[in-house]
């Protein structure tokens, strides 16, 4: 079914794509099956990572309110990461896996965690730039072909665009405060702005995966396509907040009515998803070290699964 889109078995999966959703029991290619499982778990591996730049905020948050409303994210995040390795699972493959395979550098995280978060301004654009530019890959993936993916994607999706607001609201407040704190908005953005257009991945032309995900249905959109479309809805937004977007190409551009932007870096972009970017290896030494401290829980979780499943057994046979 990988083959010579000509074979039988190849147009039989191409019309239950265009048909869609394709769901768990139905029979898929192997590739196919093989680009979920590395698109859904990146996905879940960033969103558990993800929680490491904004956790370490929590207790410096600046009010009680604060506090509050960035556990209630982390904790969302924490979910997030739940639905989707759940939905890998229906691939057939287990979740220690997958972890298994983050942890030893066979799979990979968005690149944007591994940028170090400063200041407490770094919570609004990670919320307004990175959060956005989540919502605008992971909208079009409520319609991508495979099911338990599509569907996870739908509450994901309307929690990131709190998520989003949240952000925004946190710059807005202070870029209507003192000097030092507009300074502080500005500086965030300055520094995550680029690495929030290399979240959509390298351009067309050096895309791996791209073509093969949209013929199958996976990705809608392709990276260039995304990236536009995320700077179109964000310079009016910075328009509004005050904020200046670093980048000296950024214009509209009447002809094509859209904004043009320089190109990102993307030897940056490798050094930084090789694992060799700010805090790549503080990132994954703290996951790592967080599995271990929590092998007892996984273990006392099994050996309860198993007397009472021996215990379940025993009483349908009696």
């Amino acid at each position: 079914m990988d083959g010579d889109p000509r074979d039988p078995e190849a147009a039989a999966f191409a019309e239950l794509v265009s048909a869609g959703p394709v769901e768990p029991r139905d029979a898929m290619p192997d590739a196919y099956r093989a680009l979920l499982v590395r698109q859904i778990a990146q996905h879940a591996h960033s969103e558990i990572i993800g929680m490491q730049p904004e956790g370490q905020w929590i207790s410096r948050a600046p009010s009680l309110r604060r506090k509050a409303i960035l556990m209630a994210k982390v904790q969302d995040e924490a979910g997030h990461g739940l639905y989707l390795y759940a939905a890998a699972e229906t691939l057939g493959v287990d979740r220690s896996e997958l972890v298994d395979a983050l942890h030893e550098g066979r799979q990979k995280y968005s690149s944007i965690f591994n940028y170090p978060t400063l200041t407490w301004a770094d919570m609004g654009a990670i919320g307004w730039l990175v959060d956005g530019a989540a919502i605008t890959n992971q909208v079009p993936l409520c319609r991508c072909s495979y099911g338990p993916y599509a569907r996870a994607m739908v509450r994901i999706c309307k929690e990131e665009s709190f998520h989003q607001r949240q952000g925004f609201e946190i710059l807005h407040t202070l870029m209507h405060g003192t000097p030092a704190q507009r300074a502080m908005a500005q500086d965030a953005v300055d520094r995550f702005w680029w690495p929030a257009l290399m979240m959509f991945g390298p351009p067309d032309a050096e895309s791996a995966h791209t073509a093969q995900s949209m013929a199958w249905g996976v990705k809608r959109f392709t990276n260039d396509e995304l990236r536009q479309r995320f700077v179109d809805m964000t310079v009016p937004q910075a328009d509004a907040l005050g904020l200046t977007l670093p980048d000296p190409e950024l214009r509209w551009n009447a002809e094509r009515g859209h904004y043009d932007h320089g190109p990102i870096d993307v030897d940056e972009l490798r050094e930084v998803v090789a694992g060799r970017g700010p805090c790549n290896a503080e990132r994954m030494a703290h996951k790592r070290g967080a599995h271990e401290a929590g092998a007892w829980v996984r273990e006392a979780a099994a050996a309860y699964d198993a007397k009472h499943g021996a215990a379940r057994a025993e009483a349908v046979v009696g």
